[in-house]
């Protein structure tokens, strides 16, 4: 076993694209789990672009990141809301919608939440 791991999210072990092309979701695998590359294309909104691939109400991953770049709108199913903006660290829990704010895409580091997220349920 190697004690250095490098790996590149623009060669990803999986990517994942979002519905309507906005977006997609890469991840990368290691020892200790995924780590996940979001970019959320203007527009997109979890309710729209993920849902009918996730087959759920409302998003049931738990996240914990960091906001590269763009803005964000998370709105939990109980109506509490936030914004999150480049430079936010994140936790959200299950049962939430989000969406991008602005014309700038939303890009997003997970270390919690991608592994399922956008992937066909069943």
């Amino acid at each position: 076993m190697t004690g250095i791991v490098k790996k590149s999210f623009d060669a990803a072990d999986e990517t994942r694209p979002f519905e309507d092309g906005k977006g997609r979701l890469d991840l990368v695998s290691g020892a200790r789990g995924a780590v996940g590359r979001a970019v959320f294309e203007p527009g997109w909104q979890w309710s729209k672009h993920v849902k009918p691939i996730a087959g759920t109400d409302s998003c049931q991953a738990s996240h914990v990141g960091y906001i590269v770049s763009g803005h964000m709108k998370v709105v939990m199913d109980d109506g509490e809301t936030t914004e999150y903006g480049a430079g936010d660290y994140m936790e959200v829990q299950p049962g939430h919608d989000a969406w991008v704010l602005g014309d700038e895409a939303c890009v997003a580091l997970d270390w919690t939440g991608f592994t399922d997220y956008a992937k066909p349920s069943g």
